[in-house]
């Protein structure tokens, strides 16, 4: 088999009413999307999403001609050109599909097959009055939700108190009925915002606040490379977990973290930080040290499903990140490009598709509606 042809189609989703993101607060008007679709000689054309991949026109002759199989070698090249250009990984989920269906088995199963779902936590990402927060969390609970997470802006004291003042209404809503986590994103940076992330003494204070309210875990509280500070935070404050580590760039960087014993969860996110391949390496050395692997999964429908397929197949767990805040964020509006959008079961699973490869089904009449 030989690949043939490397496709991409950008799309734009409009978004009505927008939605504001918890990170930078900017009200999105439109939600883009590039899907990527690898031809073969013998006819097994594999998707993936989940970047921009801008730029990625300029490589695509690295990959033509050679053998979609070959993906330890495909990752190796897409570790080159990261260093020159920008990251496509949506390309190794289009190559794992292929793999998928070309041995008749779901992705997952290639990965390892540990698990066949994993429980969903409802990835909230705006930030909304302490109330409605916890009559939203309420009604995630009756969806079947067993777990979600908070963002807590700590940019400044009143932003700080508003945030906790949200996760104390929840932690009341809800009792012990529901695992909540919390995300303060210091981790990384939007482009164009310079502001410093917290200090270590800022994050400890409110790494034991949260600890008080029975909080799962407290993600991103300090810069993501500052690995000695995240495990010192990690020491000073036992009652909670540290998470992290959605962007990190290169496998090395995950081994650092590893090293550095900086995380209690592991969360690279397998379309944007360093891949399928790797994510099952982190996750395969996160799990052997009794750390947790549940990845970042704030893409798409695709972009989810890769991340699913790794974490299912290595026993990661024991909660997979599931972007959802209605009614600003829907499956609807995130997998619109999907003949049917990707969502838990009515007992909160997020399950493995059964079908060869990574399960994602296009709408091309939708792909034709949003075409860019």
């Amino acid at each position: 088999m030989r690949i043939t042809a490397i496709r991409t189609d950008r799309l734009v989703v409009p978004l009505d009413p927008p939605f504001p993101a918890a990170w930078d607060q900017v009200p999105r008007t439109r939600f883009p999307v590039t899907i990527v679709r690898i031809e073969t000689d013998e006819g097994v054309v594999g998707i993936g999403s989940g970047d921009t991949m801008d730029g990625f026109a300029a490589f695509e002759h690295l990959f033509v001609g050679q053998d979609p199989l070959a993906i330890a070698r495909h990752v190796r090249v897409l570790e080159t050109i990261d260093f020159h250009a920008g990251r496509y990984w949506p390309l190794e989920v289009a190559l794992w599909d292929i793999a998928g269906q070309a041995a008749g088995l779901p992705v997952a199963t290639l990965f390892g097959g540990a698990l066949d779902g994993i429980p969903a936590y409802a990835s909230c990402g705006s930030l909304v009055p302490a109330g409605e927060r916890a009559e939203r969390a309420v009604r995630m609970r009756a969806e079947g939700f067993r777990a979600l997470k908070v963002r807590v802006d700590p940019s400044n004291p009143t932003r700080l108190e508003e945030g906790m003042a949200a996760v104390r209404a929840t932690r009341e809503a809800v009792a012990d009925s529901m695992a909540i986590m919390v995300d303060i994103n210091q981790g990384w940076r939007m482009a164009g915002d310079i502001r410093r992330s917290i200090d270590g003494a800022t994050a400890k204070a409110i790494a034991e606040r949260l600890a008080e309210l029975d909080v799962l875990w407290l993600e991103e509280p300090l810069d993501g490379s500052d690995l000695a500070g995240l495990a010192a935070l990690r020491a000073a404050v036992p009652g909670i977990r540290i998470a992290g580590g959605e962007m990190t760039r290169t496998f090395r960087e995950m081994e650092a973290a590893l090293d550095a014993d900086a995380f209690d969860v592991h969360q690279a996110d397998v379309v944007l930080a360093a891949g399928m391949s790797n994510g099952r390496r982190l996750a395969e050395r996160a799990l052997a040290k009794g750390r947790w692997y549940t990845p970042h999964t704030w893409t798409n429908g695709i972009g989810l499903l890769a991340n699913l397929h790794v974490a299912a197949g290595v026993g990661g767990g024991p909660f997979l990140e599931f972007p959802y805040d209605p009614p600003g964020w829907t499956p609807e509006r995130r997998d619109a490009f999907l003949k049917e959008p990707i969502r838990p079961g009515a007992d909160g699973v997020l399950r493995v598709p059964a079908t060869p490869g990574i399960g994602a089904v296009l709408d091309e009449a939708a792909i034709r509606r949003y075409a860019a």
